[in-house]
């Protein structure tokens, strides 16, 4: 029964979701974020991310991280900050020795929705009814746990 880590980066707020996969069957095990104050420079924020998603990987022990691939827009700036806070996730699984696996945002989407075309409220709505969650979760949650469900629906995911 494997343990799978889901990460949305963000240089402000990087959500993580947890979830088991068993028997054919996906299960929340939880879901949350790692936030960092704005007026922090970036190379402090870099730490806040590491620490935390070093914290979540000490308490929860999945044997699979999963992120998800920067979307690159017209803003150089914020696309080189995200993948700075991306780089640090993954170091930070890399230093657990876990495997790490990718994936774009349209197969994200496609994945949990059936459309790479998605919109977040989408997004939330179907991680709700997949884990069968009694609240809806915030959207970098959501997408963190997008992520991970993705992943156990997977072609690369064997068991």
């Amino acid at each position: 029964m494997d343990t799978v880590l889901g990460i949305d980066p963000g240089s402000h707020i990087t959500g993580y979701g947890i979830v088991r996969k068993n028997r054919g069957q996906i299960l929340y095990i939880d879901g949350g974020y790692i936030k960092s104050r704005l007026i922090l420079d970036i190379p402090r924020r870099l730490k806040i991310i590491y620490d935390g998603i070093q914290n979540v990987i000490r308490e929860y022990r999945p044997n699979i991280f999963v992120v998800e691939q920067i979307f690159v827009s017209k803003n150089v700036s914020s696309a080189l900050k995200l993948g700075q806070a991306k780089a640090v996730t993954i170091l930070a699984a890399v230093n657990n020795r876990l495997p790490v696996f990718e994936y774009s945002t349209k197969q994200v989407r496609k994945s949990v929705v059936g459309t790479g075309s998605a919109k977040k409220e989408q997004i939330q709505r179907a991680v709700h009814t997949i884990l069968k969650l009694s609240f809806y979760p915030q959207q970098d949650v959501a997408d963190a746990l997008a992520v991970a469900i993705a992943h156990t629906l997977s072609e690369r995911y064997i068991k």
